[in-house]
């Protein structure tokens, strides 16, 4: 058409600098008006360190001048790891194509192919987060097996989707949404009879479960669980699908802390920092064959499960720059960070009437928590009420009392969801050791400070 030859979108440049600046200055706020008020409230109440406006040394830096420390756990490899970002950047400034429109990415092929030789695998399916790879296992376990029921474990946490919420335990974070997917249940934790007894009607898909529960309050599952899952799944033909979306990717110390079960899960998901921190992506690992049973009929079925932006170039690249930073000399690391680590926290907490366990594997610690003997230190007395909070009031509060407390000293810990008395640690990989025996000191001292209120 006559006027267009040669024509491209176009405008005045776009001001990162500009923006960045005018986000750190309104940004918090628009948050909370257009995204979700409630986890804004959430963070003032507790007094959280929001205004977290750089990086420096894969911590992060707050406005006020002062550095924190990340326990989250999605930032395995720091914030804004250098290695990462510049393979972002340099890919960025090529010119080959982000989104293949058959969906064929060869960027994406060899994320698959460097997963597999790693795993043993022979299969990968991406998505954009571990709800994503959970909803992909079910679909698949069902599409593989044409059987109906789903198995998780009570104290599960398997994402935010219409199928992983059903796997999740009874509580706040599923009772909102009423019957989910039909045939989903959860079993109680480490309960081999009770797994016997659910396999026994051969008409399970497939058994889902975390090696270590996160939000479950970092409960490791029992070896002898482990291999009566093992043996169960593969007797009674029901698959065996490894959540390793907080285990996996080293921090357990283990590229997948499933390499030590007795046999190979039939799928093991991963996520979290897959993207080096920077991009979101997940994997589904399966076998070629289980994937063909599953969808290898004809074309059409072979697209029936598919994620249009998953399968992008960059995210590829900042995957693949990723797993070229985890080696077996980081994760060796990883063990002996986790052993200071929990031996400094069993050491400093010795004595302290709170202190119920120290548990977990690598850089996943929960420390649990005896409750606090105080009315005035419970939700009900912070004015918090059963009717209006979901039964909130009841809540332990020492786990999230003792995250308010560790912020002053540049630490921003975490509770587990389904458990507040304990506290979750998941550290950056790279962080000083000197740091963790910071934590361990300012934890007993925090806790101290709790007591004497009580």
């Amino acid at each position: 058409m006559a006027g267009y030859e040669g024509a491209e979108v176009s405008g005045a440049p776009f001001d990162v600098g500009a923006l960045v600046a005018d986000v750190f200055h309104k940004g918090w706020e628009e948050f909370q008006e257009f995204v979700n008020p409630l986890i804004a409230q959430r963070a003032r109440l507790a007094d959280e360190p929001l205004r977290l406006t750089h990086t420096s040394g894969g911590a992060l830096g707050h406005e006020d001048g002062y550095a924190i420390e990340d326990l989250h756990g999605t930032q395995m490899l720091g914030h804004r790891n250098p290695a990462v970002a510049a393979a972002v950047r340099a890919f960025l400034k090529t010119d080959a194509p982000n989104w293949y429109p058959a969906r064929v990415n060869p960027f994406v092929g060899r994320l698959a192919r460097r997963l597999c030789e790693r795993t043993g695998y022979s299969n990968a399916y991406f998505g954009c987060s571990g709800s994503d790879a959970v909803e992909a296992a079910m679909k698949l376990a069902r599409a593989a097996t044409k059987r109906p029921r789903f198995l998780a474990l009570e104290g599960a946490y398997h994402g935010c989707g219409v199928g992983s919420t059903s796997l999740m335990t009874p509580g706040p974070f599923r009772d909102l949404y009423g019957t989910l997917v039909a045939g989903a249940e959860t079993l109680p934790f480490a309960d081999t009879d009770a797994l016997h007894r659910a396999l026994a009607r051969e008409d399970v898909a497939c058994v889902v479960v975390e090696p270590v529960q996160g939000e479950g309050g970092v409960r490791p599952l029992p070896p002898a669980y482990v291999t009566a899952l093992c043996e169960l799944t593969a007797r009674h033909g029901a698959l065996l699908v490894a959540d390793e979306v907080q285990t996996g990717l080293g921090r357990s110390g283990h590229f997948a802390l499933t390499e030590t079960w007795p046999r190979r899960p039939d799928v093991l998901l991963l996520a979290k920092g897959l993207g080096g921190g920077l991009l979101p992506v997940s994997a589904m690992l399966t076998t070629r064959t289980l994937f063909e049973r599953a969808y290898g009929a004809n074309f059409q079925t072979g697209e029936a499960h598919n994620c249009t932006f998953s399968f992008n170039a960059v995210t590829a690249v900042a995957a693949l720059a990723t797993l070229e930073l985890l080696t077996d000399d980081l994760f060796a690391m990883v063990s002996r960070k986790g052993r200071l680590f929990h031996d400094a926290l069993v050491q400093r907490m010795h004595g302290s009437p709170l202190l119920s366990e120290v548990r977990g594997v690598g850089l996943m610690l929960g420390v649990a928590l005896r409750p606090l003997d105080h009315p005035w230190l419970s939700f009900e007395h912070f004015g918090f009420s059963d009717d209006d909070h979901e039964g909130l009031a009841r809540r332990p509060s020492v786990a999230p009392l003792v995250c308010h407390r560790m912020y002053q000293h540049g630490y921003f810990a975490f509770t587990c969801g389904h458990d507040w008395s304990v506290l979750r640690l998941q550290p950056r990989f790279e962080i000083p050791p000197e740091s963790l025996l910071r934590f361990a000191d300012f934890l007993r001292r925090e806790t101290d400070y709790l007591l004497e209120l009580t």
